[in-house]
């Protein structure tokens, strides 16, 4: 059931217009959450130019919903993995989205899509052991 939710993850983060739109979106959010002058943007590096295009336009829309000044964000040279590169594939990979971090790197905002798809799934288990349990003892009866 994850595992099918996570090859969804890719398909947005190949479908270009909306990806982008989602990317602003979670790092707009990650600057809320952190209220932060100054912080560190981590991406993968194939979103680095996609990130850069938006990075000017989530600022503004950031400083507008806080009532602050624009944060100064600073794109790191360290990436997140890249995709997988198979179905199967065993290395690290990461579906899409940003981490952002304070400058002394104690807070951390991790929005990736994995990360999301990850609360998501936890925030939904007793719902998903009901249905999957309940059913089990119920057909056994």
């Amino acid at each position: 059931m994850k595992e099918s939710a996570g090859k969804e993850l890719l398909r947005v983060s190949n479908n270009k217009n909306a990806y982008k739109e989602l990317l602003k979106g979670l790092i707009v959010q990650s600057l809320l959450r952190l209220k932060e002058p100054v912080v560190l943007l981590r991406c993968r590096e194939v979103d680095r130019r996609l990130v850069e295009s938006i990075l000017e336009a989530a600022r503004q829309q950031y400083a507008e919903k806080a009532k602050v000044q624009a944060a100064k964000v600073t794109i790191d040279n360290v990436y997140l993995p890249p995709p997988p590169k198979s179905a199967d594939s065993h290395e690290p990979y990461c579906s899409g989205g940003v981490v952002l971090a304070s400058q002394d790197g104690k807070i951390v905002c991790d929005n990736t899509l994995d990360a999301r798809l990850d609360v998501a799934f936890k925030q939904k288990l007793p719902e998903i052991r009901k249905r999957l349990f309940g059913q089990l003892s119920s057909s056994l009866i």
